[in-house]
């Protein structure tokens, strides 16, 4: 997927169910509003057990299906932010949502993920701006492209499910311009691609989000992996990835996407 050159209105407010009027004829209630805003409360309750939460999301005035990008399980796109003592995180919103309008499809594509990391610009740190500034950093292009290649190949539990870490290398880095100013170099290989892990290395927190409405949702993390790295992922296929998910693991950073790994 090449990454996306533009953002459709940024900073919206998180949506909030309302009641139905009476007057509004069954055929038109969506059958899902009250499993959908259940899971979001429940999301609300496992990040703020995490860390700190920004209430506003960074979102779209249009819905990117709108526009041709691929759908996710509702119309609602949005990326929350997660602040930890010494780490920022950015998360999905929407993937774990239920189907629009259809029933007995539990949530979504159950999961959301997220990136975590420590190495951001120092503008986006302080805080300045809002939500709205973490938009224009490395770890929201990464973190806004691999929910796309998510979204586009329909969901990735059951891939997750049988080899327990993924990897992604995503090509044109060179057309965001954040990753080409905030990346180092080291990540990001000859041939213009960033590469990443998906689903390890595990996080330090649960990634089993509870109560949620109709079915299961994990957190998955995206982890940044450096040019060499997807290059003896690259060569060495599914026996690399899973040394260097271990690789990682024992590293102190962990889960944790870090700029200085090189």
């Amino acid at each position: 997927m090449r990454f996306l050159k533009k953002l459709f209105g940024l900073g919206q407010q998180k949506p909030v169910s309302h009641p139905v009027p009476a007057e509004v004829p069954q055929a038109e209630v969506d059958p899902n509003a009250a499993a959908r805003e259940a899971g979001a409360l429940a999301l609300d309750r496992h990040w703020a057990s995490i860390g700190t939460i920004e209430r506003d999301v960074i979102g779209h005035v249009i819905s990117p299906q709108f526009l041709g990008g691929p759908a996710w399980p509702s119309t609602r796109q949005a990326y929350r932010v997660v602040h930890r003592p010494d780490s920022v995180i950015l998360a999905t919103e929407g993937l774990s949502d239920p189907f629009d309008d259809v029933e007995g499809m539990g949530n979504g594509f159950g999961l959301e993920l997220f990136l975590e990391t420590a190495h951001l610009p120092d503008a986006l740190q302080a805080r300045q701006e809002g939500v709205t500034a973490y938009a224009r950093s490395w770890a929201f292009d990464i973190l806004r492209t691999v929910a796309t290649t998510v979204a586009n190949a329909g969901g990735i539990a059951a891939q997750l499910e049988r080899y327990g870490v993924l990897s992604l290398e995503l090509p044109g880095a060179s057309e965001s311009a954040h990753l080409i100013a905030q990346l180092p170099p080291a990540y990001v290989t000859e041939d213009d691609a960033v590469g990443v892990l998906v689903g390890a290395p595990l996080p330090d927190f649960a990634t089993d989000v509870r109560d949620m409405p109709l079915s299961s949702v994990s957190l998955v993390p995206v982890v940044l992996i450096t040019a060499a790295e997807l290059e003896g992922v690259r060569a060495g296929g599914r026996q690399a990835r899973e040394a260097l998910a271990e690789k990682l693991s024992a590293n102190v950073n962990g889960h944790r996407s870090a700029l200085d790994r090189v």
